[in-house]
């Protein structure tokens, strides 16, 4: 059902959790399925002896997508606009995620109204992982 401006006010927040204790399967199928085989996302050895890092991490448009998904439940399919995001922290296999959208603006233009909203999925440890915006159309 798409959101309607009579419903919500500046704001107002939605939250979804959208992972639950990521795997790397996950991970290495996402690789798959974008054709981004980099190996900080599925070697372990490379990603912690040469890169630095503690462990193999999650692509961002993996956790970009999941935060997405969160959006079109809360506005409705085929309503978003515009949707950007930063990818502020890795996500660790075994990490749960929760996004948020928050109500920044209700606005009209042309005679079309949207809902400006701002975005931040975070993990179980409260880390950002994600921070963005975007914009729907609503209905009256």
């Amino acid at each position: 059902m798409a959101l309607k401006a009579s419903d919500i006010k500046v704001g107002d927040t939605y939250s979804e959790e959208v992972c639950n204790n990521l795997s790397r399967t996950q991970i290495v199928q996402y690789a798959g399925a974008s054709g981004d085989y980099n190996p900080l996302h599925s070697d372990e050895l490379f990603t912690t002896q040469v890169a630095g890092y503690p462990s193999v991490f999650a692509h961002g448009m993996l956790s970009m997508g999941m935060t997405g998904k969160m959006l079109t439940n809360y506005v409705g399919d085929g309503r978003l606009s515009q949707y950007g995001v930063r990818f502020t922290s890795q996500v660790f296999p075994g990490a749960t995620l929760t996004a948020e959208a928050t109500i920044s603006a209700i606005r009209e233009e042309d005679g079309v109204q949207f809902a400006d909203i701002d975005i931040s999925t975070t993990d179980e440890e409260g880390t950002q992982v994600i921070k963005g915006t975007a914009t729907a159309r609503i209905d009256p």
